[in-house]
């Protein structure tokens, strides 16, 4: 008998499932249902489905911070475009796709034993109105599926008046970027691990570098319960354990086994015997978890993986679930030679506390020469005046979406004169403090300044960077609302290294007035040019690059009306390294053309949108 009550309540528990995935924003089910468990019947709450009430934070993201074609924004409330599928201004979409950014210029080095299980490259959380035991989670993608590699869940109520004293993330799936080739739409719903406490705040992960194109988010449901569920079964999501794995062992950097007794090292065979320097090679090639964990075996090995030789290279950002002020105080004594330190998406939700940080970059900070601290809302005007007194070797410094940091922190950043490479896209850096930087840090190569939305007058920054920054390489004007022709000759006249160049999205350059030609000519080692929806560019401005630009591997027209096929023809036979053009939604350019140059020039993707 007992088992036909199972059947028959799982049955009744699925059709359930399928009517409530086709319900709208709150739709409650108004039907009580039961699960079997243990022998005895639960009652269990009726399902809620819900869609995103509110965006709260983000990596990067395709649109201005002043409008909603392109950002994230999108992803709150009701579907704007699903199941349609195609290019809509109305969806979510990050920064960049593909490995093509790899090649840039302005691409930093990799970081070394990163573990293979991170493979995240951006994020979006999610906030809905009520907090639920998730059951399921569906993604609408609407172009080109397939980038979302891990979904989280928080046990923080960010409506909440009184907030937990102990966050935590909690993985609901993770999985391989994959490249889907489909046409249409789809909604994504994996199978998620339960949890044991309820939430509204939800993460996913992407990683879009396998796709073809940029990836397109519509919207997100979250099904739940109000009460816990008795599970019938084990856990779907088994594998996720190994997923989790390098996560959770963030307890081996807060000291929990300090007190063991670790035995002598007197019996291990040939191993001792080996030279000093080998066995650091050996253990070079390990993670930081897996260095703590075999600290634990005995004290030879824990002699070598406490080495401070050992972490001169250093990345944090795959752990940034469990890393907090304890774990930064139990890694100094190893970081005392760090060179390259990366705690990026770090520290959020008071995870990490100014004094945390303060007291870490003290102790670590003098032999730094990269930092970065992308997404890091930890930061404050302090923090950044620590890294200016305490890494005077600082060379790289990525600020990237640290919206939270007010606009005079950014002041501090100048006293940093020997900087290489800064990252301030999508900050509140003001006019004031970035002209102090460009005058003071007269090494810079790389600089990036896209969606920096608080700077008042691009023209005259850009006549700093001309008359400052001679050994420019690359310089991201992304979405710049301002800068004119003027600010372009500055620029070119002064940056004559420059490679690579990101003029999209900036709607006051109008090529009438010999801009785009005064760049062909004066920037003969340009490798990359962004011309982003600027509609004026012409025949004329894409026949120069292909006449003085002969190393150019990356060109983005989309959105131009006046560029023709024989101009992109010149561009294709003249530039042998191209390797990457963005023709979309260029009226002259329909996919006919866009076929028979694909055809004639195979090794060069030229990539077309579409709408349904």
């Amino acid at each position: 008998m007992y088992p036909m009550l199972t059947f028959l309540s799982m049955f009744y528990y699925f059709c359930l499932r399928r009517r409530a995935r086709s319900g709208t924003r709150g739709e409650i089910m108004n039907s009580r249902r039961a699960i079997e468990s243990n022998n005895r019947i639960l009652p269990l709450s009726v399902e809620v489905v819900q869609y995103a009430k509110e965006v709260v934070d983000f990596s990067s993201q395709y649109g201005s911070e002043n409008s909603l074609s392109y950002t994230m924004w999108n992803l709150s409330g009701l579907p704007n475009v699903y199941p349609s599928s195609g290019d809509f201004t109305q969806t979510a979409v990050f920064r960049t796709y593909g490995r093509w950014w790899e090649s840039c210029p302005s691409s930093p080095l990799r970081f070394r034993r990163a573990p293979r299980s991170f493979r995240s490259q951006e994020y979006v959380e999610l906030v809905f109105e009520e907090a639920v035991y998730p059951t399921a989670i569906d993604v609408l993608e609407t172009y080109h599926p397939g980038a979302i590699v891990r979904i989280l869940a928080c046990s923080a109520n960010p409506y909440s008046q009184t907030p937990p004293s102990d966050i935590r993330w909690e993985t609901l799936w993770a999985g391989d970027p994959a490249k889907v080739n489909i046409s249409q739409a789809r909604q994504f719903t994996p199978c998620i691990k339960q949890l044991n406490f309820m939430t509204n705040l939800i993460r996913l992960e992407l990683n879009s570098s396998l796709l073809d194109y940029y990836t397109e988010l519509d919207a997100v449901l979250l099904h739940g319960v109000r009460e816990r569920l008795r599970s019938l079964h084990k856990p779907s999501m088994l594998d996720l354990d190994d997923y989790d794995k390098d996560d959770h062992s963030l307890e081996f950097f807060t000291g929990r086994f300090t007190g063991m007794t670790l035995p002598e090292y007197t019996k291990n065979g040939y191993f001792e015997t080996l030279p000093y320097e080998l066995i650091q090679l050996i253990l070079s090639h390990l993670t930081v978890p897996d260095l703590c964990q075999l600290a634990q075996t005995c004290k030879l090995l824990h002699q070598h993986c406490y080495d401070p030789l050992q972490y001169v290279q250093l990345s944090l950002q795959p752990y940034w679930t469990g890393l907090d002020d304890t774990s930064l105080e139990h890694l100094q004594s190893r970081c005392a030679h760090v060179q390259c330190l990366n705690l990026s998406w770090t520290g959020n939700r008071g995870s990490i506390s100014m004094q945390g940080f303060s007291r870490f970059m003290q102790v670590c900070g003098f032999e730094l020469v990269r930092l970065e601290l992308a997404c890091c809302h930890f930061l404050n005007e302090t923090c950044l005046e620590v890294i200016a007194q305490m890494c005077p070797n600082l060379q790289e410094l990525n600020l990237s979406s640290c919206d939270k940091l007010n606009t005079r922190a950014f002041c501090h950043i100048a006293k940093i004169s020997g900087l290489r490479r800064l990252v301030v896209y999508r900050t509140k850096i003001e006019q004031t403090a970035l002209l102090s930087i460009l005058n003071f840090c007269l090494e810079l190569q790389h600089l990036s300044l896209g969606s920096c939305v608080m700077v008042d007058d691009y023209d005259l920054v850009a006549s700093v960077i001309g008359a400052k920054c001679k050994k420019l390489r690359s310089l991201d004007l992304w979405r710049c609302k301002n800068i004119t022709e003027n600010g372009i000759a500055a620029i070119v006249s002064g940056c004559r290294l420059l490679e690579e160049l990101d003029l999209g999205w900036c709607p006051t350059l109008q090529s009438s007035t010999g801009c785009f030609i005064k760049l062909a000519r004066k920037l003969p080692n340009l490798r990359k040019i962004f011309l982003t929806a600027n509609r004026s560019v012409c025949d004329t401005d894409i026949e120069e690059l292909a006449t003085n630009c002969p190393h150019l591997f990356h060109v983005d027209i989309l959105g131009t009306r006046m560029v023709s096929p024989g101009a992109l023809r010149k561009l294709l036979q003249f530039c042998k390294e191209l390797c990457l053009l963005d023709v979309s939604f260029c009226s002259q350019i329909d996919s006919r053309v866009v076929q028979e140059l694909s055809a004639n020039f195979p090794n060069v993707s030229i990539k077309k949108s579409y709408t349904q």
